[in-house]
């Protein structure tokens, strides 16, 4: 197994010994806010931005769901801008403990780029001010290597028939929302309430504990349902957070599961699909 494959999540140990990683901090518009003006104020030395709404997706689109992939092309694009080439180490990170980060962290895997998410508290981004914020503009308008498009593999991800034929057969599908969402308690984001049929719960937050990533045992335990099920399949609510447990089992060694991207936000939008 080489280095990329196991080594899915690193600490800032790790990180401080490899000068050359491309650090990218992921922000996005989601709770409000500016997420470039949060950047300016607090960031990881030497650290680029990335926005998961302009960079890391395409605009919603329905059935596609709130967070659609963007064409390789653009993405291609975006990580020139922000100086990745073909050969770099990438380490991202965000003030969520990975729930954005890990959406480009699963996006460059899946495409063979060497990717890890970083785990790191929030409480230790420091504070920026003045001349120390000022390289956020050379990463949001500047230009780096330019990238050969790479088409996004179809075995990496789920539509929504792989997702219903895929329970039918008796396969794994996890839904990474918080139980409350998943048993359609409340709905605080899409307009409708619930989940896929025959879905298990997996609630993404739990890979964490006291603010860090679990061990690999603990997460080899969490998610040992997918052991048997080399097709696993995860979503959430619009492909954001369940990349964060598809790395997580990554991490754990049980193999990398297929992301639904269009996850509940466009599962929901399709009057055709039964919902539990």
């Amino acid at each position: 197994m080489s280095e990329m494959t196991g080594r899915v999540f690193v600490d800032v140990d790790w990180l401080e010994k490899r000068p050359e990683v491309v650090l990218i901090h992921v922000g996005t518009t989601m709770g409000g806010g500016d997420p470039v003006a949060a950047f300016e104020a607090r960031h990881l030395d030497g650290a680029r931005f990335a926005s998961l709404d302009d960079d890391l997706a395409d605009l919603p689109d329905g059935v596609r769901g709130r967070h659609p992939l963007p064409t390789p092309e653009r993405f291609m694009d975006v990580l020139g801008r922000i100086g990745v080439s073909d050969d770099s180490v990438i380490v991202a990170y965000d003030e969520r403990n990975g729930a954005l980060a890990a959406r480009l962290v699963w996006m460059l895997r899946i495409l063979d780029f060497d990717a890890r998410l970083l785990d790191v508290d929030p409480d230790d981004i420091p504070e920026r001010s003045g001349a120390g914020s000022m390289c956020v503009t050379e990463h949001l308008s500047g230009s780096g290597p330019e990238l050969a498009a790479r088409s996004w593999p179809a075995a990496a991800l789920a539509t929504a028939d792989e997702v219903a034929a895929h329970i039918d057969a008796g396969g794994v599908v996890i839904d990474s929302r918080e139980a409350l969402r998943y048993r359609g308690g409340v709905e605080p984001i899409d307009p409708v309430a619930g989940h896929v049929p025959g879905a298990i719960n997996r609630f993404f937050g739990d890979n964490l504990v006291d603010g860090a990533f679990r061990s690999i045992d603990e997460l080899r335990d969490r998610f040992s349902v997918v052991a048997g099920d080399s097709d696993a399949i995860v979503y959430c609510g619009s492909g954001v957070t369940a990349c964060h447990n598809a790395l997580a089992i990554e991490q754990a060694g049980l193999g990398r599961p297929r992301v639904y991207v269009g996850s509940w936000s466009g599962w929901s939008a399709d009057p055709g699909r039964p919902i539990a």
